[in-house]
């Protein structure tokens, strides 16, 4: 794990998500040229949805290997297949788009599939490590995109639960979360920073106070964005307006 933490601002929310857009398409690539295949950690959310649009309208999609490139979540809300809420639902275009295969993507299960909240997290837990890269419990992750919170929230582990505070490696049922949907699955803190590099992106005024608290080293019990750290690089791609709190010295001119 590295304690480096870059934060890279863009002028408005467009600029931002096309950029993320671009550099994970170009980062992509290099890791299926060195390593052979990729597994990418996806997030909901407005930028989450904004940057997975600028991916699928891209004409540098097309050089990637996307049969090569297994997808999961970050958390998922637990609503029935389909609906809404669902952060995969947003993400289904673009992989139709990209004709990404089926077995490829690695939804969370859903609340009218025959399992209970606890049986879920158990089922998704087993799914990763049954795509355990060789040599450890889980797969690699080598991009973990994460949207952050006003609260400074990551996936579903809020500030001053118990989940964001489980100390294990794995997957969790989330009850009673301060937003709604109440009931959800979540990765663990401890299982997204295995991840090789973390992305967090986030835009807008609301996002300035969470991320300079962020930066600041606030306790991760308090704002868990804080406690995020890519076992590689760890950055933090955001707006002007979310970039307000942030000291200039801690401003990268690239990634």
């Amino acid at each position: 794990m590295t304690t480096d933490r870059r934060v890279l601002v863009h002028r408005d929310k467009q600029t931002l998500a096309g950029s993320v857009a671009a550099r994970f398409l170009t980062k992509t690539i290099d890791i299926l040229d060195d390593l052979g295949t990729a597994n990418v950690v996806l997030t909901g959310g407005t930028m989450g949805a904004a940057t997975l649009k600028e991916i699928g309208g891209s004409s540098a999609a097309g050089n990637v290997d996307w049969t090569r490139v297994h997808f999961w979540w970050g958390d998922e809300r637990w609503v029935p297949r389909g609906h809404e809420d669902r952060n995969d639902v947003q993400a289904g275009d673009l992989f139709e788009r990209l004709e990404v295969p089926a077995e490829n993507v690695h939804s969370y299960p859903a609340s009218d599939e025959g399992l209970d909240l606890d049986g879920a997290a158990a089922a998704y837990d087993a799914e990763l490590r049954a795509h355990a890269t060789e040599g450890r419990d889980y797969p690699r992750f080598d991009i973990t995109f994460l949207g952050v919170g006003p609260d400074g929230h990551i996936a579903s582990l809020f500030p001053e639960r118990s989940a964001i505070r489980h100390p294990q490696p794995g997957v969790l049922a989330v009850r009673n979360s301060p937003k709604p949907p109440p009931e959800r699955l979540t990765l663990t803190l401890p299982l997204i920073n295995q991840s090789d590099r973390i992305w967090m992106v986030l835009a807008g005024a609301d996002k300035a106070s969470a991320l300079g608290l962020a930066l600041a080293g606030a306790s991760t019990n308090e704002v868990p964005a804080a406690g995020a750290f890519g076992r590689k690089r760890t950055v933090f791609f955001v707006d002007q307006e979310a970039a307000a709190e942030v000291p200039e010295s801690l401003i990268a001119p690239s990634y």
